[in-house]
């Protein structure tokens, strides 16, 4: 009988650890299996930038909702934001792309405007600002204006190579 209760004891523990771990497992990766709490607005960018879904959205750095989907509508990134309810934006309310820490993992900031009335769930966000692009900005830095010919301080007017030394 002993045997029974201790195996019954030691499977109990171990079924309240794996629910445990699934609850636990749930919260860090922010999984939500009940209905999506908040409100949906939309925003439209010339670019998403690597936005992923899930990525957060932000309020003067706290945390206001997320990303609930990233689709191509138009020609344009529409991004599908779910805010939480209680935050009402004002009309005018500018979103922007940005970048967090040296990893590059991308969230929407969230800039409120100071105009009257405030965005009505279903309703686009008017002003958004596309991420940079480190890439394009090295590029640019490196070479100049790319339409404009020849690098910065490219002094060759015949054409020859500056990087070929002639050591005679």
């Amino acid at each position: 009988m002993k045997k029974i209760d201790w195996e019954l004891l030691v499977g109990l523990l171990m079924l309240f650890g794996l629910v445990v771990l699934v609850y636990a497992s749930l919260r860090l990766g922010q999984i939500d299996l009940g209905q999506a709490r908040g409100y949906t607005l939309y925003a439209d960018f010339t670019t998403a930038g690597g936005l992923q879904n899930g990525a957060v959205v932000e309020l003067a750095g706290v945390e206001i909702g997320r990303v609930q989907s990233v689709g191509l509508e138009d020609y344009q990134a529409k991004v599908t934001l779910r805010i939480r309810n209680g935050i009402a934006l004002p009309k005018d309310t500018r979103a922007a792309i940005k970048t967090k820490g040296l990893i590059g993992e991308r969230y929407v900031e969230i800039t409120p405007g100071t105009g009257n009335g405030h965005l009505q769930p279903g309703e686009r966000i008017a002003k958004t600002e596309s991420p940079v692009d480190i890439n394009e900005l090295i590029s640019q830095f490196i070479f100049g204006n790319v339409e404009g010919g020849k690098p910065p301080g490219d002094t060759q007017a015949d054409g020859a190579n500056p990087w070929d030394l002639d050591l005679e």
